[in-house]
């Protein structure tokens, strides 16, 4: 079918950016567990927010883009007194939440962290509460709306679709959701959205150069910042009467298909609902990238067993999926806490050592002990077709791991096999308790117990906090 359709000789919008508009100004969000998720992920990621603010390379980015700026009944950034403009507080809020790689994850063709676009969600929610921006008061259960929709987007765009197989970041993501939300709270019309969502198509996208060896740095904890906080300055742009570009996807030669994709069309593998919030995988025990999570259960399990072996193992054997292999199987030299936390041997290693994993286990003090590196030359990693099939089996979604090991004298221990994380939907039982547990920790890291208390006890009552105004939830995180 064509694309363009007489209507004043403006060309029809490209059906990818309609059907997100779509869902995003018309889709009713009524069931319950969607919300009650969308609560778990809000927790959980200012909760990783708090605890990011403990570490300068975190906070050094934080606060105005020049010193002194600040503006008055701005958007609020959690955790800090900082008042900023809603561009700046979304880069703040999204650079915090994704600093330390302990928020939620999504895995599929594409992988990513639906949380990061809280950035934008919170940073625009309260400037424009604060400025009497919109018709209506914004509620907490508002908020949850456009996250489950944030969500929803990043999530079903990443299912069929990979970025990172061309080279892009996938943060694209982050910033096409960020956008769509961000429109919608600031009052914008279908057309407005729809144009909202063609700049960002036609905006400079993020290469994965900062997440690979060479090159590994700690862009990849503010490049979901960056993508929240030019979603927002999109959107601005937009609200002014600024123009879109319908065709921004498939014109030949200038669009994003032929451009930025190799040629191929997005394939929408299922229609918008609420289908990825109530799917996401929380990280609980361990700030590890995801595909790792289950290597690191595995190596703590075996670690009372080879802790007082360690000079004897000859050959650890990890059998793995292929976005684990693709992503974070590293050989040789690591040279930064970034680098080290995208390593599935390293990660290995340490648990191995230590029988725990801890964002500090990547500072530069640890990574020099010897053993460590000792250990991960001894490393073997293998695909495991099955692993490969069933993460990307929609039924199954596993992100299996397993790790066997020998000693010299010829010994081994057991294969040690888990198949889903502790934060997957399938031992979500088993998790919750835990979730709430590393949300009331990392609120002590930055509250005192008091205050921490009473932020978790709003947080952990649906019905109030669903009531609640944005702008006093924002208050709750002022220091």
């Amino acid at each position: 079918m064509s694309q363009y359709v007489e209507n004043n000789l403006r060309p029809s919008y490209d059906q990818v950016i309609v059907e997100i508009a779509d869902y995003v100004l018309n889709y009713q969000i009524n069931n319950p567990n969607a919300y009650e998720i969308a609560r778990l992920c809000l927790l959980d990621a200012l909760g990783c927010g708090m605890l990011a603010l403990n570490f300068i390379e975190c906070t050094k980015l934080l606060g105005p883009i020049v010193p002194n700026a600040i503006l008055s009944c701005g958007a609020r950034v959690p955790g800090t007194s900082y008042e900023l403009d809603p561009v700046q507080a979304a880069f703040n809020i999204g650079t915090m939440i994704r600093w330390l790689d302990f928020n939620d994850t999504w895995l599929a063709a594409e992988w990513g962290h639906p949380s990061d676009n809280l950035g934008a969600i919170l940073a625009v929610a309260d400037y424009v509460g604060r400025n009497n921006l919109s018709k209506t008061s914004i509620t907490m259960r508002d908020v949850l709306e456009m996250m489950i929709k944030a969500y929803e987007i990043q999530g079903c765009l990443a299912l069929k679709n990979s970025f990172n197989s061309v080279g892009l970041d996938h943060v694209i993501l982050v910033k096409l959701a960020s956008s769509a939300v961000a429109a919608k709270l600031l009052g914008a019309n279908r057309d407005q959205l729809l144009c909202t969502l063609s700049n960002v198509l036609v905006d400079g996208q993020s290469l994965r150069t900062y997440r690979h060896a060479p090159n590994a740095g700690t862009r990849k904890s503010w490049a979901a910042g960056d993508a929240t906080a030019r979603a927002v300055r999109l959107a601005l742009i937009t609200m002014t009467g600024e123009m879109g570009y319908p065709s921004a996807l498939t014109v030949p030669k200038w669009g994003f298909y032929d451009a930025s994709f190799a040629g191929k069309q997005f394939e929408i593998a299922r229609p918008y609902t609420s289908y990825v919030i109530e799917n996401i995988l929380f990280k609980i025990a361990y700030p590890a990238e995801f595909h790792a999570q289950t290597a690191v259960e595995c190596a703590i399990k075996l670690h009372s067993l080879v802790k007082e072996r360690l000079e004897e193992i000859s050959k650890i054997e990890i059998k793995t999926h292929a976005s684990a292999i693709r992503i974070i199987s590293k050989q040789g030299p690591l040279y930064n806490p970034a680098d080290r936390d995208h390593c599935l041997q390293y990660m290995i290693a340490v648990s191995l050592l230590h029988g725990n994993l801890a964002a500090e286990h990547y500072a530069d003090l640890v990574a020099t002990n010897p053993v460590i590196d000792r250990l991960r030359a001894t490393m073997h990693v293998v695909e495991d077709l099955d692993f490969s099939r069933d993460y990307l089996d929609p039924e199954k979604r596993s992100i299996a791991n397993s790790i066997q090991i020998f000693f010299n004298d010829g010994s081994c221990t057991d294969l040690v096999t888990v198949e889903y994380p502790l934060g997957h939907n399938r031992r979500r039982a088993e998790g919750l308790p835990l979730l709430l547990e590393k949300f009331k920790n990392n609120l002590r890291t930055r509250f005192s117990r008091g205050r921490a208390t009473g932020i978790f006890d709003i947080m952990n009552d649906k019905k109030h906090l669903e009531n609640m105004l944005l702008i006093d939830f924002m208050t709750l995180w002022q220091v």
